[in-house]
C-alpha cells in the first residue's frame, strides 16, 4: 500500500473524527452513539498513526495524524494528569471502554469454556468412569464428594488466598499469551478448564450434591471466570488479528493488538485479587451454604454496577 492509497482508504474516518472533535468541544447535539463513535474513530486513528510512522515516516500524513490523535487524546483524557489519576482512570473508565469494544472475543471465550464444560458434564453423567479419562490421574483419584466441607474453617486462609491468586493469574496469562499461537493455545486453555469444571460437576450430580458443589464454586467463580474470559478474549483477539491480518502485516497487527490485549489482561488483576480473597476466606469458611450463594449474587451485582458506572464515566470523560 502506498501513501496515496493509505490516505484514500482512511480519509473519511479522519474527517468524521475531525467533525466529532468540533461537536464534542462545543457540546452540541452530543449523544451516546456519537461518543461511542468518537472513541472508535480515535482508536482507529491511533492505529493509522502507528502504521504511518512505520511506513511513511517522512510524509505529511504522519504529521497530520499525529496532530489529530493528540487533539483526540487531549479531549478524551485531559483530566488525567497524575499517575494516580491515570491508574484510577484506567480501571474505572478506559478498561471498560476496551472491554466494551472487544466484547465479542470475551463472549467467544465464555462459549469455548461452556462447550468444554457441557461436553464433559454429559460424558461423565452418561458414564462416571469417563472421569478417569477426562481428568488427570491425581485429580480424578482425589475427587471425593463425601469430604466436601469437612475442612471448613480449618485452612490457613491467607496462605490459601495468595496461592489461589497466583495460580489464577498464571492461568489468565497463559490464556492471553496463547494469542501468539494464532489463538490455538488460548482455545485449548479455555476448553480444558471448562472440561474440568463440567466433569467435577457431573461427579457431584451423581451423588445428589450439586447444591453443595456449586456453593463452593460460585462465590469466587463468578468473578474468577469473568476475569479468565476477559484474559482469554484478549488472547483470542490477538490470535484472530494474526490469523486474519486484513490489509496490514502480521507484524504490525501483533504490535498493535498486543498493546490492547495487555491492557485487557492488566484490567483483570483486581478481579483475580478479589476472587482470590473470596476463595481463600469465604469459600472455605464454616458458614451456611445459602450465605455462600448470597456472596455469589453480590459479586454479580458488583460486576454489573462496575460495568455500568464505568460506561457512564467513559461518556462523561468525553463530554468534559
Amino acid at each position: 500500500m502506498n501513501v496515496k492509497q493509505f490516505v484514500k482508504q482512511h480519509r473519511d474516518d479522519w474527517n468524521q473524527l475531525e467533525n466529532l472533535l468540533g461537536t464534542l468541544r462545543k457540546r452540541k447535539n452530543t449523544t451516546g452513539p456519537a461518543i461511542d463513535q468518537f472513541n472508535h474513530l480515535y482508536q482507529k486513528a491511533a492505529q493509522n498513526l502507528s502504521y504511518s510512522q512505520t511506513y511513511f515516516p517522512g510524509e505529511e500524513v504522519t504529521d497530520y495524524l499525529n496532530g489529530l490523535v493528540s487533539k483526540s487524546h487531549n479531549l478524551l483524557y485531559k483530566d488525567q494528569i497524575s499517575s494516580g489519576k491515570q491508574i484510577r482512570h484506567f480501571f474505572s473508565t478506559k478498561f471498560i471502554g476496551l472491554l466494551i469494544e472487544q466484547w465479542k472475543f470475551v463472549v467467544t471465550a465464555m462459549l469455548l469454556f461452556t462447550i468444554g464444560a457441557i461436553g464433559a458434564f454429559i460424558s461423565v453423567v452418561n458414564d462416571p468412569l469417563h472421569l478417569y479419562s477426562i481428568l488427570p490421574a491425581e485429580m480424578s483419584q482425589g475427587v471425593d464428594p463425601s469430604n466436601l466441607g469437612k475442612s471448613d474453617g480449618q485452612v490457613d486462609s491467607s496462605l490459601m488466598s495468595a496461592a489461589i491468586m497466583t495460580n489464577n493469574i498464571k492461568v489468565a496469562f497463559l490464556a492471553f499469551a496463547g494469542g501468539v499461537t494464532f489463538g490455538l493455545l488460548t482455545v485449548y486453555m479455555l476448553v480444558y478448564n471448562g472440561i474440568i469444571v463440567g466433569a467435577l460437576a457431573a461427579v457431584f450430580w451423581h451423588q445428589g450434591m450439586s447444591y453443595e458443589f456449586w456453593a463452593y464454586i460460585v462465590p469466587h467463580g463468578m468473578i474468577e471466570l469473568t476475569a479468565i474470559f476477559i484474559a482469554g478474549g484478549a488472547g483470542l483477539l490477538m490470535g484472530y488479528k494474526l490469523f486474519v491480518p486484513g490489509r496490514f502485516t502480521r507484524g504490525y497487527q501483533l504490535k498493535q493488538q498486543a498493546k490492547r490485549s495487555v491492557q485487557l489482561l492488566l484490567g483483570t488483576v483486581p478481579l483475580f485479587v478479589i476472587a482470590g480473597i473470596i476463595e481463600g476466606f469465604i469459600t472455605p469458611a464454616a458458614i451456611p451454604l445459602l450465605a455462600k450463594y448470597l456472596v455469589a449474587f453480590l459479586t454479580v451485582v458488583g460486576l454489573i454496577l462496575y460495568m455500568t458506572i464505568g460506561k457512564l464515566r467513559l461518556n462523561k470523560a468525553i463530554l468534559q
